[in-house]
């Protein structure tokens, strides 16, 4: 799972497609570069044999100068097939917030938005 957010985080279509697992793959990904993906939060994972799951909750920014703010959480299934994991399908839930600047930044950082993502 992290490595298919940091896949994304970078924009690595190639492996994306390669985590994927044949029978749910799309033909092509259209990612958005204007997406800026900044904090994943791994909420809970469990496995069963060949079948995992993950439930994970990533946060980014978008939009012309990033100012649109975003989440996405899944419930995500993967199957291991020849030893290595492959993302098979998920629920995904994507909600939109708009942080004040006196807020925690929603990157994790610790500190308020104002002095960090915001500057």
């Amino acid at each position: 799972m992290r490595s298919r957010y940091s896949a994304f985080v970078l924009g690595l279509d190639d492996y994306l497609q390669t985590t994927w697992h044949a029978s749910t793959r799309p033909l092509e990904l259209d990612l958005d570069a204007s997406t800026r993906w900044v904090r994943l939060e791994v909420l809970d994972h469990g496995q069963d044999d060949d079948n995992g799951r993950v439930h994970f909750r990533a946060t980014f920014r978008e939009g012309r100068e990033g100012r649109r703010w975003g989440v996405l959480e899944e419930d995500s299934r993967f199957v291991r097939e020849a030893g290595r994991w492959v993302y098979l399908d998920g629920t995904p839930n994507v909600t939109r917030f708009k942080p004040g600047r006196n807020d925690a930044c929603p990157c994790g950082s610790g500190r308020k938005l104002k002095s960090c993502c915001a500057r």
